[in-house]
């Protein structure tokens, strides 16, 4: 079992939470650790038909156990759980500590839930960060088949790819399909494919669409469904004024390297995919490392007219950093141009840094470079510090 970094914050919290996240990010698991007096899975059709049918249930369980803590796993099954949690925060003297989790905003939003502003935290969970991996780091497995708990510690390559195969069409059936997300479920496996191949370059929702052979809005619909259910993550255009940043194409990224393999049908780290596999990387591990801090940070890229790019743009307590993620073990003057454009757009005081496969670290011109291991585990303590 891996320690997960957010396990500490909800450890020590008094107030009740919510915690999303992708399916297999370790949700419940990490719940478990905390030791809940009372647990209702709401996966298990069995527990969901009880009390989908019977709407005091849950307030009966509560009279007859008077449990401290209560885990409700999958919430987002049944939104209206939420209203009777609240009534009970709000009307017991000294009601128990809810545990909840969830896999889908959107679920929540459609069934209108009242998602408890005031009276729960919400957190956010992701797949693992290099350090919660720790000493059992292995390169080869990371960039294959991703940082997903369950799928890293399998130790038998035919397994894990076996498993990330079925988590891509259990995703289709089960939070697409079983929870009505959208009713073209056809088109949105197609729209799923297309966009996975696309995924990390900058968006053209007219030419996804007709790859894809759906209605342009439809595109939009589906990668907000991609978003609710935290399955990708989008990256806006960086810009100085917030109103360019909305009307400039964003990228979107995979959550977890292994899903994003799985999507494009390919485990192989070859060299025409490298540089797209590491970029995935970087950009998971930075949301990751942000939600094991609990922390706020806005990712963006940057790209002018005239070609010039940098990967990330990492926003956060007030600190910039612009990161090239290069997917080689050499880098040279050439590689640092990106960042000099920026530098000369931006102005103020940030870090530049390209993140890298080499193994030692150095500086060219005001541009570290450095071993994206030892480069990521310093943005983490920016992170930390910033919480």
């Amino acid at each position: 079992m891996y320690p997960r970094r957010l396990a500490k914050l909800l450890g020590r919290g008094t107030k009740s939470f919510l915690l999303l996240g992708p399916r297999q990010v370790g949700k419940s698991t990490l719940v478990r650790q905390l030791a809940p007096a009372l647990s209702i899975n709401l996966a298990n059709e069995q527990e969901f038909l009880a009390h989908a049918s019977d709407p005091g249930l849950l307030e009966q369980r509560l009279a007859s156990a008077r449990p401290k803590t209560v885990f409700i796993d999958e919430v987002q099954r049944l939104p209206r759980t939420l209203n009777t949690i609240q009534s009970i925060l709000d009307d017991r003297p000294r009601p128990p500590r809810f545990f909840l989790t969830g896999s889908s905003a959107r679920k929540l939003r459609r069934g209108r839930a009242n998602l408890l502003p005031g009276r729960v935290n919400t957190y956010s969970l992701g797949p693992l960060t290099l350090s919660e991996i720790g000493d059992d780091f292995d390169e080869q497995r990371l960039f294959a088949t991703g940082a997903l708990p369950g799928v890293y510690a399998t130790r038998v390559e035919l397994e894990r790819k076996k498993t990330l195969r079925s988590y891509v069409s259990s995703y289709l059936r089960e939070e697409v399909q079983a929870e009505a997300l959208t009713r073209n479920v056809e088109g949105f496996a197609r729209f799923l494919r297309v966009a996975a191949v696309d995924s990390g370059h900058f968006l053209d929702q007219n030419r996804l669409a007709r790859e894809a052979a759906v209605p342009r809005a439809t595109v939009q619909r589906f990668f907000e469904i991609l978003e609710d259910t935290l399955l990708a993550h989008r990256f806006d255009a960086f810009a100085k004024s917030e109103r360019r940043r909305l009307v400039q194409h964003p990228r979107y990224f995979f959550f977890d390297v292994g899903v994003y393999n799985a999507l494009v049908g390919n485990f192989r780290v070859s060299g025409d995919r490298a540089g797209m596999v590491f970029e995935h990387l970087i950009a998971s591990q930075v949301i990751a490392m942000a939600q094991a801090s609990d922390v706020e940070v806005r990712v963006s890229s940057y790209r002018t007219e005239h070609g010039a790019e940098v990967d990330f743009i990492v926003e956060v307590g007030g600190e910039t950093w612009a990161i090239e993620a290069k997917a080689s073990r050499q880098v040279g003057a050439g590689d640092v141009s990106g960042l000099t454009s920026f530098a000369s757009y931006f102005g103020p005081k940030h870090r530049s840094v390209i993140l890298y496969l080499g193994t030692h670290a150095r500086k060219i011109g005001g541009v570290d470079v450095l071993p994206y291991r030892r480069g990521l585990a310093e943005l983490e303590q920016v992170l930390a510090r910033s919480h």
